[in-house]
């Protein structure tokens, strides 16, 4: 029963068709599709992006959309880029002197202008390899956390190893008596670097690294060897004792560095026959199979004060020796 005061109540509703929406509401329940990519929305940043790129393209630009004129900025590596950044006035003149390919020559921007650096952007400009004027901290970032630049840096391509079997042939057939260093189990790639600077002041004609267990030829190499990795080849050998074994029957005598060897390096009397100096570990030394291999094992004397010389500095005082044998020989 209806309650006073409302008329409309009780009232029926009236029933039977009644107008519809044409199907509006199906419609909005059914959406507006998927969703765009974030390129494809003009209104979005990185649709406006890609219409600039676009825009930027179409008129024949080069470098990046946006870019002010003005010096080159350096391209960020990209992830597994195994190229190298050769950094240091010495190491990079002596690559570009060399002629070892290179994509680019990074400069400080108001960079002290000496005769090595001029020589530099000669030789990169007569090349034509890209020079890019960077910031001094972009040049700390390449040169990594204790690199040294002193204003410039080189990228080259990864270091191509000799065949350790080529490297003696050739020196062979310059008519050269062979003194070649191996390294055995030697990881530091400074000491590497200095390795090789050592043996191209005395007159060795190249390296034998083996391809597990040791440095290779990287920037910090490159920058410790001032250079002489872009003059003195290294080899890498599949297997050390193997490689050198194979040198002994071409009439290569092995000499290796230890401390307790049985001859002393002053009474070294191999020193004008073809050699191969094999130095070892600071910690391990020289492994048991090379050792066995081994000509001669050779001790440098030392005083009591030091418990032993670095591998570096250890090939630095063997190469001096034999070099001077040699050179009273002569």
């Amino acid at each position: 029963m209806a309650k006073p005061g409302n008329p409309s109540a009780g009232k029926g509703k009236k029933k039977g068709p009644l107008k519809g929406t044409g199907g509006h509401g199906r419609k909005a329940l059914e959406g507006k599709g998927p969703t765009p990519r974030a390129e494809d929305r003009s209104w979005h940043v990185a649709g406006k992006r890609k219409a600039a790129a676009e825009r930027y393209a179409a008129a024949g630009g080069k470098g990046r959309p946006g870019q002010k004129p003005g010096p080159s900025r350096a391209p960020k590596a990209k992830a597994g880029d195994d190229t190298e950044n050769v950094t240091g006035r010495n190491s990079v003149l002596e690559a570009l002197r060399a002629r070892i390919p290179a994509t680019a020559f990074y400069i400080a921007q108001r960079v002290e202008m000496d005769d090595r650096v001029k020589e530099m952007l000669s030789i990169a400009t007569q090349r034509g390899i890209p020079v890019m004027e960077v910031t001094r901290p972009e040049l700390d970032r390449m040169a990594g956390f204790d690199g040294v630049h002193q204003g410039v840096a080189l990228k080259v391509p990864p270091y191509e190893y000799a065949h350790p079997q080529d490297l003696l042939e050739q020196v062979i057939a310059k008519g050269q008596t062979p003194l070649l260093v191996a390294l055995d189990g030697v990881t530091d790639p400074r000491n590497l670097g200095a390795i090789i600077r050592s043996t191209a002041a005395f007159g060795g004609q190249g390296l034998i690294i083996p391809q597990r267990r040791s440095a290779g030829v990287n920037s910090a190499a490159w920058k410790t060897s001032a250079g002489a990795a872009a003059r003195v080849p290294v080899a890498m050998a599949p297997n050390l004792t193997t490689t050198l074994k194979e040198f002994k029957k071409q009439g290569v005598f092995v000499l290796g560095l230890d401390g307790g060897g049985d001859v002393a390096l002053p009474a070294l009397e191999l020193a004008d026959r073809p050699v191969v100096i094999v130095v070892g570990s600071e910690g391990k030394g020289l492994s048991r199979l090379v050792t066995e291999t081994c000509d001669q094992v050779v001790s440098i004397p030392i005083s009591t004060a030091a418990e032993s010389l670095n591998a570096g500095i250890a090939a630095s005082v063997a190469l001096y020796q034999v070099a001077t044998i040699r050179a009273a020989s002569v």
